[in-house]
């Protein structure tokens, strides 16, 4: 008993060198698997976002095919490539081209409405040119009444015009106007646009017209390419 506090103390030292030193190997432990926790949690976080990501294509893509198989047209679906950077031309390319057997003057859609049409076709690509370019134009009825019209673009992406409109015509804000299918390249029925504003200019002999494009040009993912199911031309003589 009289011994026992001198080897106590000389075995201090020791056990407390003994103490840290297991410490700093817990701490080393430790800080290596947070290290491994942190790093796990990251990518389970960004295969998490590709999971919604997937799920959201999946989503868009649903949306695409049930829009042409509601009119029974057939259609393919394509990824957009790039956007042309010059804001005077609204054009966009997507991955299909002849192999595809898509053509010029095909038109493409969303899920909301007709986006344009292919001006340019390469083996492996295309190039389209949006209904909002204001070199484009199309053959539309408004709705509500069939009052016949050119949808014209605007030059910008929010924006379409329609020509030759009566300046007594039925038209109202709020009124759907959708391809009519007269001009024998876009199928009928598809949606183009919603009226945003009608004004009337004194001496001006047509009404001017605004719309608002269906479809979510600028922001579209995929475009579905669709084969339109044309009316026969009548035999001659025929009217």
């Amino acid at each position: 008993m009289a011994v026992y506090p001198l080897q106590y103390l000389a075995s201090l030292p020791v056990a407390l060198v003994d103490m840290a030193a297991r410490n700093l190997a817990s701490r080393g432990s430790l800080l290596q698997d947070n290290e491994q926790l942190v790093a796990e949690n990251f990518r389970l976080k960004t295969r998490t976002l590709r999971f919604e990501a997937l799920e959201s294509e999946n989503g868009r893509l649903r949306a695409l095919l049930d829009s042409s198989t509601e009119r029974g047209e057939q259609s393919v679906v394509a990824d957009l490539l790039a956007v042309d950077s010059n804001p005077a031309a609204q054009q966009i390319v997507i991955d299909k081209g002849s192999r595809d057997h898509i053509y010029v003057g095909q038109p493409i859609a969303d899920a909301h409405g007709i986006l344009g049409q292919v001006v340019q076709v390469a083996p492996f690509s295309s190039t389209a040119l949006l209904i909002s370019d204001a070199r484009h134009a199309m053959a539309v009825q408004v709705n509500r009444t069939g009052l016949r019209a050119i949808a014209v673009g605007a030059g910008r992406s929010t924006e379409l015009f329609l020509s030759f409109v009566p300046p007594k015509a039925d038209v109202r804000v709020g009124d759907l106007v959708v391809s009519s299918g007269l001009d024998n390249r876009f199928p009928a029925g598809y949606p183009v646009g919603v009226v945003t504003g009608v004004s009337l200019s004194p001496g001006e002999p047509f009404a001017r017209i605004a719309v608002k494009p269906s479809a979510q040009i600028g922001s579209s993912q995929e475009v579905l390419l669709v084969w339109p199911q044309l009316r026969p031309e009548p035999p001659a003589g025929m009217p």
